[in-house]
């Protein structure tokens, strides 16, 4: 049975013993290549400015052994490599160096495992005949089964070597991944703190341009009804001014929602969900499909993935409809929100920056697909581990 592993799909051990005999084929077609390109090359390759003729030679020679290899590691080991990464020449040729000493190190380990289970015929064989005493024999089958699991043991050992060096070959090494983390931790802790300002700076519009200007405009009203001597005017200021005042709260508590909604800590994000649906303008379609307890920050990032992509569209598409999907695939939570409107919405825009640097925060990603005409579909992968 084959087993999934980091790199891919782990083959069967037939597969991998076959894998492993070819891999010695290889390496001796690599030490030829060397050996041949170090002869004729050579003289060429020692020049202190080393023509770019003989070394394109060497290196195109290499790459096409090292293309065998990466060949033979995934067909026969299940080795996975990204598509389009190519190693540098140097590291190409580096890694055709340590195949190739591994490789003829293995074929040699293998050949002395041959000659061990001749010996070991050769002794049973004895034993069957009589030829051969027992206290002999035990000493021998001991000595062998000491033999037998230092090669086993060099096998193994071997066969690691082989697949970290292809490994660091084919894909990104463990520096660069760790140099390619840092520059996206950087990138998007640089992104949090502008999606936090350009926030702070939205509530500070709602409140300003909003609630601030309702309040003056309460506040007038509630003057007028004050200096006014007539009572039924003034009785109209009031029930005018109290109007206001629902308004004024009803914009305040908008405005709360945007910030934090409450709903999450008391009832859950599926509770919250249907806060977004009672307040949105258009017809909206939520699919709930979880059934366990999610992490907090990941609650708060597909609470605002869905209320900022219904509010785009009511605002922005001409849709006339809004469907929600919240599922669990695997340890990630996914979150699609799709509209029936014009489509064109700029994946480049504030809003969309502004939650793509929300859930990037989580090591999450999201994508948006929307062509001219429509339809607008943003999907966000949210790790829940």
């Amino acid at each position: 049975m084959s087993r999934k592993n980091a790199s891919g799909v782990r083959k069967a051990l037939p597969s991998r013993v076959l894998g492993t005999l070819l891999g010695c084929a290889t390496a001796l077609a690599g030490a030829l290549h060397l050996l041949v390109a170090g002869v004729l090359l050579g003289p060429f390759l020692l020049r202190p400015r080393t023509p770019p003729r003989a070394l394109r030679a060497l290196t195109a020679g290499a790459r096409r052994l090292a293309a065998l290899e990466r060949a033979r590691r995934s067909v026969f080991f299940g080795d996975r490599f990204p598509e389009r990464y190519e190693a540098s020449d140097r590291k190409v040729l580096r890694y055709l160096a340590v195949r190739v000493g591994t490789g003829l190190v293995c074929a040699l380990v293998v050949a002395l495992l041959g000659f061990g289970a001749f010996l070991a015929w050769l002794l049973a064989a004895g034993a069957v005949r009589g030829t051969l005493g027992w206290d002999e024999l035990l000493g021998q089958a001991l000595l062998g089964g000491v033999l037998l699991f230092l090669d086993v043991q060099g096998l193994y050992s071997l066969a690691a070597l082989d697949a970290r060096t292809a490994r660091a070959c084919f894909g990104p090494s463990e520096g660069e991944l760790l140099r390619r983390r840092i520059d996206e931790l950087a990138a998007s802790r640089a992104a949090v703190v502008e999606a936090v300002d350009a926030e702070r700076r939205r509530i500070e519009r709602d409140l300003h341009d909003g609630i601030q200007q309702r309040l003056v405009a309460l506040a007038v009203l509630i003057g007028r009804a004050r200096r006014g001597h007539d009572p039924e005017r003034a009785a109209a200021l009031l029930l005018q001014a109290h109007e206001e005042s629902r308004g004024v709260l009803a914009e305040l508590r908008e405005v709360a929602w945007r910030v934090y909604p409450s709903a999450l800590d008391g009832l859950g994000l599926e509770e919250a969900l249907g806060g977004v649906a009672e307040r949105c303008s258009l017809p909206l379609r939520i699919r709930f499909e979880v059934g366990v307890p999610l992490p907090r920050p990941v609650e708060a990032a597909a609470y605002f993935v869905v209320s900022e992509c219904v509010t785009n569209a009511a605002k922005h598409s001409s849709a006339s409809a809004v469907s929600v999907t919240v599922a669990l695939d695997g340890p990630r939570l996914v979150v699609r929100v799709e509209d029936d409107g014009t489509g064109g919405a700029d994946p480049a825009g504030g809003g969309l920056t502004g939650l793509r640097s929300r859930v990037a925060a989580l090591d999450g990603s999201l994508h948006v697909h929307s062509p001219l005409g429509g339809p607008t579909t943003v999907t966000a992968e949210l790790p829940c581990a």
